[in-house]
């Protein structure tokens, strides 16, 4: 058996040890080092690869980039941003038909450009907005949807680490991305707003109301939110003006969150050392995923897996908006059975040098970012899609009275927003393209 051969057999080997449960950090690092050891035909030197590969992927300096991230979303959850991001939005817009839920959704939007993860963007401001959503005669179904796609916010708006994860595969610069993400970002935040409008109209039950809140009440809920704002500034806008590397603004941004916590109260010795240990299990967890799929990609790269699929492609003439499609539509059936970052972490090792040589009549650099915002956005959409959306169970844990059932059919109008967003930025990549200099 060839070394091609057996690089196609490690797929669906890896998919078989993930259906029974295997953890996907460890099935990918499994597959790989037995796999390196039949193509090398030496035990051996899998070991000795297990050395070399452990040491150059956590020396990594940009990679101390994910603990500072994780450490900034704790941060900003003891400091009360999330409440004070729901509170402000609902003095604005909880009297409208739907508002409450609205409101959720641009909290979430504020929340996620602190916190860049989704999952931990759903569960804070679950425990924030639910019990409001509940308050005021919200449909269980309608609410538990609106907070599993809000969640998808905290990984699209930047700073996100599955964003500088991509980064660091296919050597893209990180502030670039950034931008890139944030105008799909806000129109994902607006479609689901669109989304919620259309519902309540359809569903007239669905949502109650709530009495306006006064303008004075307003401007200070408004105010409270400004930490934020500076944060999101700062880190962001700091790494675009060259004021410092992604890195430094990670930790200025943790610093920073700390501070307004510490400010607010929220943060306590107990609670510092709390948000280490978390943090240090979530960075743990990331940095083994990251170590599994360096194993499996080196073996791929070594069966020449990647290299062929891209020169196969190439060579039957396929249409390059063919090709993506495809890809595309792979990311959004498999997104809903993995986690964001295992799937960037296992596909774009091996569909990155496709796309990579197809033409789409842009500068390669444009191609790059362009192609991870789209698959970013797409395997979040797997996030809430039926039925095993991982968002979907998140919130769902909160809410038990609720059937899934019932978030399912909510949860169509959200995704149905998704994939319009997803087919407007592949025609028209400038949308993406937008923000970046040049």
């Amino acid at each position: 058996m060839s070394a091609f051969e057996i690089g196609l057999y490690s797929f669906p080997a890896l998919m078989v040890l993930i259906f029974l449960r295997v953890p996907i950090g460890l099935a990918m690092f499994i597959v790989g080092l037995v796999g390196l050891s039949i193509v090398t035909g030496s035990s051996k030197m899998a070991l000795i690869r297990l050395k070399s590969e452990t040491y150059s992927n956590y020396s990594s300096y940009s990679l101390s980039i994910v603990p500072m991230f994780l450490l900034m979303g704790y941060f900003a959850t003891l400091g009360g941003m999330s409440s004070a991001l729901f509170k402000a939005a609902e003095g604005f817009l909880g009297h409208r038909r739907g508002g409450v839920a609205m409101a959720a959704i641009g909290a979430c939007a504020g929340f996620g450009a602190i916190c860049g993860s989704s999952l931990a963007t759903a569960a804070t401001m679950g425990r924030v907005a639910l019990p409001e959503l509940k308050q005021y005669g919200y449909a269980g179904g309608f609410s538990t949807a609106t907070l599993a796609a809000g969640g998808t916010l905290g990984i699209l708006i930047p700073p996100s680490v599955v964003l500088v994860i991509y980064a660091i595969l296919t050597e893209q610069n990180i502030a670039k991305l950034f931008l890139a993400a944030f105008i799909p970002g806000v129109l994902a935040a607006l479609g689901y707003v669109l989304a919620i409008s259309i519902y309540v109209r359809v569903h007239p039950d669905a949502a109650g109301t709530k009495p306006p809140v006064p303008m004075a009440q307003r401007i200070r809920a408004l105010i409270d939110v400004w930490p934020v704002l500076l944060v999101f500034g700062l880190v962001v806008g700091g790494i675009y003006k060259g004021w410092f590397t992604p890195t430094e603004g990670a930790a200025v941004g943790a610093l920073g969150t700390g501070l307004i916590a510490w400010l607010n109260g929220g943060l306590t010795w107990q609670t510092l050392i709390e948000s280490f240990i978390a943090t240090a299990r979530s960075t743990a967890m990331v940095f083994f995923i990251i170590l599994g799929a360096a194993f499996y990609n080196g073996f791929l790269a070594l069966t020449q897996v990647p290299q062929q699929m891209s020169v196969y492609v190439v060579s039957q003439g396929f249409s390059p908006m063919g090709v993506l499609t495809v890809i595309l539509v792979f990311y959004l059936i498999f997104g809903c059975l993995m986690d964001s970052l295992s799937m960037i972490l296992l596909t774009v090792p091996i569909f990155f040098p496709v796309i990579s040589e197809l033409d789409f009549g842009m500068s390669a650099e444009h191609v790059a970012i362009w192609f991870g915002i789209l698959v970013l956005i797409v395997v979040e959409v797997g996030l809430i899609t039926p039925p095993v959306g991982m968002n979907l169970f998140v919130i769902n844990t909160m809410d038990q009275k609720t059937p899934i059932v019932e978030t399912y059919k909510a949860v169509v109008y959200f995704v149905a927003t998704d994939l319009l967003r997803v087919a407007i930025l592949v025609m028209f990549p400038a949308i993406t393209l937008f923000l970046l200099p040049g």
